[in-house]
């Protein structure tokens, strides 16, 4: 589907819990917040109804996300039915690893096709600061595991954190240097608590790699659902990634919505502004009058994002945990 700015929107991001066991101190307090009521978050039924309807208007990518979305039960039951539907090709899962060992086997028999693992650290000190939470152990045991699955692309996420994980950074790196791993840079954005910590740019990491490996190159080509860039290390299997929403702004290649776990349709991260989904769903709405609505909301996607800008009316205040990541 096309907005009003002619950027084509091929791709959701659906968060289907605002719960996670991890406190990462840019997402969630380590007192937690106030929990959704589970008779407030959609259904697998719903979130269903919502992609078979989606996939008609162009929707070809759909990414489950949290809170953590392994806390929630029967995961790989979701995703076979969304990779069911026909028109969606792509169905990939971000998470913070902690569960995924137990869960892969299901998940890549479900026709997973991606899955990005969040990890801020190799150093257990440095991760439990951030996350909140002892398990890096457990984290990088997913990850073993999920390389077992050579249909199932794997990444690492890892946000730029100043002056707290910057002794990380290369570490993370080479995670790349022996395994298909794509290691991917994620510039900190103010949303929630990500206002009150300092993040990294990619040139900064850029240099670092340059002088810990030498030349890198620039990779062209799509490799995953967003607008990402990727350059390639000598000797190195993997590629390295960037997502850099302050120092690079991709506004006009965003092609991405987002779903709330409370059924709102979110068209950008940063505004507030979109439709309540369940509300029309719980009303027993048509699927017309979902179309509708959704299309509607997709059409006036914003131009851009305003990070720079603070505080300005019709900015989104809820937390990315709230939001789904």
């Amino acid at each position: 589907m096309i907005d009003q700015h002619g950027r084509n929107i091929e791709y959701i991001r659906i968060s289907i819990t605002d719960r996670c066991n991890f406190r990462c101190m840019y997402c969630m307090p380590d007192t937690g917040i106030s929990k959704v009521n589970h008779e407030e978050i959609l259904t697998y039924e719903e979130i269903l109804r919502l992609c078979r309807i989606l996939a008609g208007m162009g929707i070809t990518k759909v990414k489950i996300t949290g809170g953590e979305p392994l806390v929630r039960g029967n995961v790989p039951y979701l995703i076979k039915k969304i990779r069911k539907i026909p028109g969606i090709e792509n169905v990939t899962l971000t998470t913070n690893g902690m569960l995924l060992k137990e869960n892969i086997r299901e998940l890549a028999e479900a026709g997973l096709d991606a899955v990005n693992i969040s990890i801020d650290a190799l150093d257990e000190k440095i991760f439990e600061k951030i996350a909140g939470r002892k398990g890096l152990a457990q984290v990088l045991e997913g990850l073993e595991e999920a390389l077992k699955y050579p249909n199932i692309r794997v990444k690492v996420n890892c946000v730029l954190l100043e002056g707290m994980n910057e002794s990380q950074w290369m570490k993370l790196a080479e995670l790349a240097k022996d395994r298909l791993i794509d290691v991917r840079f994620i510039e900190m954005m103010p949303i929630g608590y990500g206002k009150q910590y300092c993040g990294e740019t990619e040139a900064h990491v850029r240099q670092m790699l340059e002088k810990t490996y030498g030349r890198i190159t620039d990779v062209q080509g799509k490799f995953g659902n967003g607008p990402s860039t990727y350059v390639k290390l000598e000797g190195f299997q993997g590629k390295i990634g960037f997502i850099s929403a302050m120092s690079h702004k991709f506004c006009a290649e965003c092609n991405r919505i987002r779903l709330t776990s409370g059924g709102w349709l979110k068209p950008c991260l940063q505004y507030a502004a979109g439709a309540d989904l369940k509300r029309i769903l719980r009303e027993n709405g048509s699927d017309q009058e979902l179309e509708a609505v959704m299309r509607k909301t997709i059409y006036e996607k914003p131009v851009s994002h305003h990070f720079e800008q603070r505080n300005q009316i019709g900015f989104e205040n809820k937390k990315m945990s709230e939001i789904g990541g």
